[in-house]
């Protein structure tokens, strides 16, 4: 059974990957999301990826590039490329202190559900780069998250 957590994060996937494939507005789509049967917490948390998310798109995308330089951004598909979205902010970016390792966990399994066969290894890969790159040597803190 999937967490409150988890279907927060499922419902920031649905209303950024429309947001991203049809130019909705982000605000009218996560309204109408959010009345999926979330919990006030749920709610916040959907509403904090996804504007986190859309507000920092630019560069999350450099970010993806900078990990996964054989996969222009714009080439990858848009579930994909969202779901890295999602699991970037989590980790650089948002200071709801989900664990790297957790929000990676988390996008895999997001991959699983909503991505094709096998890019839930292409996700954890680029996470593990992102992950990495963020502390400067072994047991290094990410910057900004703790």
């Amino acid at each position: 059974m999937a967490t409150s957590r988890r279907k927060a994060r499922t419902v920031a996937l649905q209303v950024l990957f429309e947001v991203d494939c049809t130019g909705h507005d982000l605000g009218v789509t996560l309204e109408r999301a959010s009345q999926t049967g979330l919990t006030t917490e749920g709610r916040a948390l959907a509403r904090a990826i996804a504007e986190g998310v859309d507000a920092n798109r630019g560069k999350l995308d450099e970010i993806i590039a900078q990990h996964a330089p054989n996969w222009p951004v714009d080439q990858l598909s848009g579930i994909d490329r969202t779901i890295l979205r999602i699991a970037i902010f989590e980790i650089l970016m948002n200071n709801d202190r989900t664990p790297p390792k957790a929000a990676a966990n988390e996008a895999v399994e997001l991959s699983k559900a909503f991505g094709g066969e096998k890019i839930h290894r292409f996700i954890n890969g680029v996470l593990g780069a992102v992950i990495g790159g963020a502390s400067s040597e072994k047991g290094t803190p990410i910057p900004g998250r703790f």
